[in-house]
């Protein structure tokens, strides 16, 4: 049988090789039309993933509850920080608040880079001189590990160990038993058993952010089974210690939390595969300086219920701080492990107003908050005296001609531009 090339060159001898090009051209465009038709093309924007639905990205393990089958991902090497310096590497300015009028509870969720997964900066050395405090003062009570947790605690240590010497070399040297911190000349042994100090002691020694540690059981809930918390703030781990997820939220009466957030959690911790990490922001206010207890909501080691009603009503602005976390939620190959990074950022309120377009976006969005918001949130004790400083320096900003009008500032938020940082 004649090829359709041949076909056309015996009908066409004239102009056989115009029409043979001419015919590979539309040939050509007709392949390259149709895989641009069935090729999915990566978007310039981290996803966000879906929470409610199924998705090529995220689908259930095909596993019992509480059954995890160990996959093979490996987290791929992270390129070194660009110029990162203990001395000059300033914290990124994260910024997770947007106008109103009205406040949105969501769990805001977006796709994480690898290279991006812990966060170091400038104020390393005071996180870990604070951590290496607490623990001294509290490890029992702020580091805890389930017997049935130890493989996954260690399976993150062995995960830093890789990781942060390959994103910050010169802060971190790997060994042929551990890891070194080339700051503090302090030598962690990861390798040889029993290790010197529980697992999740040196994890937390060695980054500045919080651990958690989710496990599912065969209830098909995650429950919290090991952590170092030392920096949070507003909540102990002994209070959360062995709690499932949805009690963890219930219990700390998060807003609208079994109306709107529940089932996609739940969802979300099913279907999340080890190669498919995740970040989410927070924000907070604070009006005493101490990040790792807030001593306003009353004492940390109080047998009472903890509130923002022993707190001292409207403090002079100096007393206030603006809190925010940084969290990253993957999950480990080997064990199945959630593991949540929880990196604490804290700002006098009176600093952050002098960045442009803050005061009046900050105002707008903390007027923005429901009633069930604002008493989780604390605003009754501290909002008079935030607004009023706050729309204070927007004026300024307005009138020096740094900022435009509040509609022009929402026109930019829309485009993009200001969030989350």
């Amino acid at each position: 049988m004649k090829s359709w090339l041949t076909l056309v060159a015996e009908k066409y001898p004239f102009k056989n090789a115009v029409a043979i090009i001419l015919l590979l051209c539309i040939s050509s465009l007709a392949i390259a039309m149709l895989c641009k038709r069935f090729t999915a093309h990566p978007s310039s924007r981290p996803a966000t993933p879906d929470l409610e639905k199924p998705s090529s990205r995220i689908k259930p393990a095909d596993r019992k509850p509480g059954e995890w089958i160990p996959s093979d991902f490996k987290r791929p090497d992270a390129a070194p920080y660009p110029n990162w310096d203990i001395h000059t590497t300033k914290p990124l300015p994260y910024r997770p608040f947007k106008y109103g009028p009205k406040y949105f509870v969501t769990m805001g969720l977006r796709s994480m880079k690898w290279d991006e997964w812990i966060e170091l900066d400038n104020q390393y050395p005071r996180f870990h001189a604070d951590k290496a405090r607490r623990i001294r003062e509290r490890g029992d009570k702020c580091c805890m590990t389930a017997p049935e947790a130890v493989d996954g605690v260690m399976e993150l240590l062995e995960e830093l160990r890789s990781y942060l010497p390959q994103r910050y070399p010169t802060l971190f040297k790997r060994t042929p038993t551990g890891i070194a911190n080339l700051f503090t000349n302090e030598t962690f042994n990861t390798t040889t058993h029993p290790l010197p100090e529980a697992p999740i002691i040196t994890c937390a020694r060695l980054i500045q952010d919080d651990i958690a540690l989710m496990y599912e059981k065969p209830d098909g809930q995650y429950y919290l089974l090991a952590g170092a918390i030392l920096l949070a703030g507003f909540w102990r781990l002994s209070d959360k210690f062995r709690m499932p997820l949805s009690q963890i939220h219930t219990s700390g009466s998060v807003p609208q939390f079994q109306s709107k957030l529940e089932k996609g959690m739940t969802n979300f911790f099913r279907r999340l595969k080890p190669s498919d990490p995740v970040l989410r922001n927070n924000y907070f206010f604070q009006v005493d300086d101490d990040l790792a207890w807030s001593h306003s909501i009353g004492p940390e080691d109080s047998r009472g219920e903890l509130s923002w009603n022993t707190a001292q009503k409207n403090k002079a602005i100096e007393h206030h701080w603006f809190r925010s976390e940084r969290q990253s939620l993957r999950r480990l190959p080997r064990s199945g492990a959630v593991v949540f990074t929880i990196r604490t950022y804290f700002v006098p309120v009176v600093e952050i107003a002098r960045e442009p377009g803050v005061p009046g976006r900050l105002a707008s969005a903390v007027r923005s908050w429901g009633e069930d918001v604002a008493r989780y949130k604390g605003r009754e004790r501290y909002g008079e005296v935030l607004l009023e400083y706050l729309d204070g320096r927007h004026r300024e900003q307005v009138e020096a001609g740094v900022v435009g009008t509040e509609e022009e500032d929402k026109d930019g938020e829309k485009e993009g531009r200001g969030y989350p940082f």
